[in-house]
C-alpha cells in the first residue's frame, strides 16, 4: 500500500506539472466501487472537473488532493495499489514503468485530466484492485482538513510536527493499551504510517512492535517519537526512492521472505516475521526487545530474562487456570470418594454420604450397587435360598430312584423315565 512517502511523491509530481494549469478535457470511467462507494460517480466527477483551475495539491498522510479555484475539490486515496501516472513523465509514480505499458490512457485508469499549457501532459489515477477511493468535496480550501473522512485522521508526522509532539505522543499511548505497532498503523492515530514505514520506525527505535503501548517509559516515547520523524522526514524528502534510503535501513533487506538467505542484514542479524495487528511485521530480534512481559511471551522474549535460570513465574492468566485445574482436580478426587449412583435416566442423584450412627451399627455396611448391582445381588440371594431347599429336598427324596429327578442348586429338572 502506497504510505506517506509514495503519497509525498505524487503530490510534489502534481505540484510540478498540475498546479496552476486548467484541465481541458476529462475522461472518466464509471465505477460503482471506487467513485460510488463514497457518493461520488464519475459523470459528476467529469462535469465538476472540466474546465477548472487546478491550484495545487496537498497531502494528509495516505490521502492527497487537487485545490481547485473553486469547490469541489476532489480528494483520494490509493487504496492497496492505486498510482497516479503522468504522460510526459514515466518516473513519476512510485513503481517502475513497464516496458510496454506505453497506450495511453493506461490501463484500469479511472480518470484521466488532459490540461492546457506546456509542457504537454495528461494525468491518469489508475487502479487493478479497485480498492481506491475517488470523492468530491464541497468546501473550502482551507476547511478541507477539517471535514470528513480528513477530521476523522490522527496528524500527519511531516506536515503537523507541532501537533505531534512527544507530549501529545506519549499521552496517546497511556490512552491505549495496544501492541505499538497497531497504534502507530491506526490512521485515526496517526496519518500516513503504513506497514513497511511502521517496522522501520520500530527497528531504528530498538523496540518490539508487539510491546503494548502503555507500557513504555517516556524516555522509550521520545525515542520512539525521534525515530519516527526521522523515518517518516526521509521517506518524504526522497520521494519514497528506496535506492536513496539508508543503507543500514531495514526496508532495504526486509523483502527477502521466504527466500534462501534473505532474511538476514549485512551484519548477520536474522530478520523474523510475526504478526502485529493483522499485519506481517518484519522484526530483528537482536536488536528488537521487550522491556516489559506482555501475554503469550516466552522466556528470553523480554530484555534481562535471557541468562535468567529461575524457573519463569506464571502470568495471571495460568495461575488461574492452573487453580480451575486443581479444583477440578480436588473435585474428581471428591466423586471418587463419595458413592455415586450411576442409574441412567433424568433424576440422577448421587448417594447421601452422611449416614446415622445406629444405621451403621445394626446394618452391614454395603457398598451402593447399580441397578445391574441389586439384580446381581437378588440373585445371589434367591441362589442360596435354592440350595438349602435342595439340601432339605435331597433329604426327603433319598429313596427315590437316581435318574427320575434331578435337583440342582439352582432349579429342578423333571425328566422322563427311560427303559431300561
Amino acid at each position: 500500500m502506497p504510505e506517506i512517502g509514495e503519497v509525498a511523491r505524487i503530490v510534489h509530481f502534481l505540484k510540478k506539472y498540475a498546479a496552476g494549469r486548467v484541465i481541458k478535457a476529462v475522461q472518466a470511467q464509471e465505477d460503482t466501487i471506487v467513485y460510488g462507494k463514497v457518493g461520488t460517480s464519475a459523470s459528476e466527477f467529469q462535469k465538476m472537473m472540466t474546465g477548472k483551475k487546478i491550484v495545487d495539491a496537498k497531502q494528509q498522510g495516505k490521502y492527497f488532493w487537487l485545490e481547485m479555484d473553486s469547490p469541489p475539490h476532489p480528494l483520494m486515496h490509493f487504496g492497496m495499489a492505486g498510482l497516479m501516472k503522468f504522460s510526459n513523465d514515466d518516473t513519476a509514480h512510485y513503481r517502475p514503468a513497464k516496458i510496454e505499458a506505453s497506450e495511453w490512457p493506461p490501463k484500469y485508469w479511472k480518470f484521466n485530466l488532459e490540461l492546457e499549457g506546456e509542457p504537454d501532459c495528461q494525468v491518469s489515477f489508475v487502479d487493478v484492485r479497485r480498492l481506491a477511493r475517488i470523492r468530491l468535496i464541497d468546501a473550502k480550501a482551507e476547511d478541507l482538513r477539517k471535514t470528513s473522512p480528513l477530521k476523522e485522521n490522527g496528524p500527519d508526522p511531516v506536515i503537523d510536527p507541532d501537533i505531534l509532539t512527544v507530549e501529545w505522543l506519549s499521552n496517546k499511548f497511556r490512552s491505549k493499551k495496544v501492541p505499538v505497532k497497531a497504534l502507530l498503523l491506526d490512521q485515526a492515530n496517526i496519518s500516513g504510517i503504513g506497514n513497511w514505514v511502521g517496522d522501520e520506525i520500530m527497528y531504528q527505535a530498538k523496540m518490539h512492535p508487539e510491546q503494548y503501548s502503555n507500557t513504555f517509559s517516556d524516555a522509550q516515547v521520545a525515542e520512539l517519537h525521534k525515530a519516527m520523524m526521522y523515518v517518516c522526514n526521509t521517506a518524504v524528502d526522497t520521494l519514497a526512492e528506496s535506492d536513496k534510503f539508508p543503507e543500514d535501513w531495514l526496508m532495504k533487506h526486509r523483502w527477502g521472505k521466504g527466500k534462501k538467505d534473505g532474511q538476514n542484514l549485512p551484519n548477520g542479524a536474522k530478520i523474523t516475521f510475526l504478526k502485529v495487528g493483522g499485519r506481517t511485521s518484519a522484526v530483528v530480534p537482536s536488536v528488537q526487545k521487550k522491556t516489559v512481559t506482555v501475554m503469550g511471551d516466552v522466556p528470553g522474549d523480554v530484555v534481562g530474562e535471557e541468562d535468567d535460570d529461575e524457573e519463569p513465574k506464571p502470568n495471571k492468566a495460568a495461575k488461574r487456570k492452573t487453580k480451575a485445574k486443581k479444583e477440578v482436580e480436588d473435585s474428581e478426587e471428591s466423586e471418587e470418594k463419595l458413592p455415586v449412583s450411576t442409574k441412567r435416566g433424568r433424576g440422577r442423584k448421587a448417594a447421601d454420604p452422611q449416614v446415622k450412627d445406629s444405621e451403621e451399627d445394626s446394618e452391614e455396611k454395603l457398598p451402593v450397587q447399580t441397578k445391574r448391582g441389586n439384580e446381581k445381588v437378588a440373585d445371589d440371594v434367591k441362589e442360596e435360598d435354592e440350595k438349602e431347599a435342595s439340601r432339605v429336598k435331597k433329604q426327603k427324596m433319598s429313596t427315590i430312584a437316581p435318574g427320575r429327578t434331578k435337583v440342582t442348586a439352582r432349579r429342578r429338572v423333571s425328566r422322563p423315565p427311560f427303559d431300561k
